[in-house]
């Protein structure tokens, strides 16, 4: 939304916060850390929703989390009290990374998934070959062995994603399907969330950890089809008509959420319920540094539910 100048980060409140959301037919929110952190909704958040969607305005989800489908999605937003939404509305980092390998791989080609069964259902709606999902065991006892293992001579692709089951010889079996490839066998993240909050201020470690061990492993870098990457944004682009100009942000991460809005002309706005404090976004903000600036949300609230008193009843 910025234009011109070291952008400035303002609380979104009062006359301010009913020109912006006035000017808005679409919002896009990231889910944990805004809407839930865990299995808790945030106090506030679905009746906050629920008006947002009586007033007319197209609400879209756009998550970096792979571990769901979009349907189980739908399912968690009813669950938690959310207005209703249809499998379309909602863009996780597994949709878009099916939809890219879709577009990316040759026909037959298919994936080795370190990942969920979630991702590995969106590769299938998509007519993606898939395996790798679920646990792994090192092939025998030594080295030797580890290398010696069958490799499909399908897979095209090594796709990383949110996977409970990551583990040595995964690792092994991925680098292996890459040095064999070189640069024809693709090497695609889902994200590079570093940590996932959970109720209570807890947190587990993110699929960019996992991410990183592959890459540090193959010396190369993935393509993160999840934010900050433009890509998910020209996901819900292709699906809707979405004017950037009337288009909200809504998120809690700096690097992800508000460098992807930032990046495609939306307009920002930080929620505090996450992983980011306010102290950091002054630091980027005063900083000299440009690359720093565009980290800096237009707006930040310290919940989503303090925009409910201006959405009336």
């Amino acid at each position: 939304m910025a234009a011109g100048g070291p952008r400035r980060c303002r609380r979104l409140e009062g006359e301010t916060a009913r020109a912006v959301l006035a000017n808005a037919d679409t919002l896009l929110f990231d889910c944990d850390g805004v809407l839930w952190r865990g299995e808790a909704a945030v106090s506030g958040a679905a009746e906050t929703l629920g008006r947002l969607a009586a007033a007319g305005k197209r609400l879209c989800y756009v998550t970096n989390n792979s571990g769901r489908t979009r349907l189980a999605y739908t399912e968690k937003l009813r669950r938690l009290g959310f207005p209703p939404a249809e499998p379309r509305h909602i863009f996780s980092s597994a949709f878009c990374a099916a939809r890219y390998l879709r577009q990316a791989l040759p026909p037959g080609a298919a994936a080795y998934v370190l990942g969920s069964p979630a991702l590995a259902a969106e590769l299938e709606a998509v007519g993606i070959p898939h395996l790798g999902t679920g646990p792994a065991a090192l092939p025998g006892p030594a080295p030797k062995d580890w290398v010696q293992a069958p490799l499909d001579p399908a897979v095209r692709a090594v796709l990383v994603g949110f996977d409970e089951h990551f583990s040595y010889a995964k690792l092994c079996q991925a680098l292996r399907y890459l040095l064999r490839g070189g640069p024809d066998c693709l090497l695609v993240g889902t994200n590079r969330d570093h940590r996932l909050p959970l109720e209570g201020g807890a947190g587990i470690p993110g699929t960019g950890c996992l991410v990183k061990a592959v890459e540090t492993a193959a010396q190369r870098e993935a393509f993160i089809v999840g934010k900050p990457n433009r890509f998910m944004f020209d996901c819900v682009a292709g699906e809707f008509q979405v004017d950037p100009a009337r288009t909200i942000m809504v998120g809690d991460r700096l690097d992800t959420d508000i460098l992807m809005g930032n990046d495609c002309g939306l307009t920002t706005l930080l929620t505090l319920t996450g992983v980011t404090a306010l102290d950091e976004v002054r630091g980027h903000q005063d900083s000299g540094c440009p690359a720093r600036h565009s980290l800096v949300p237009d707006f930040y609230v310290d919940s989503i539910a303090d925009l409910l008193p201006l959405l009336g009843e």
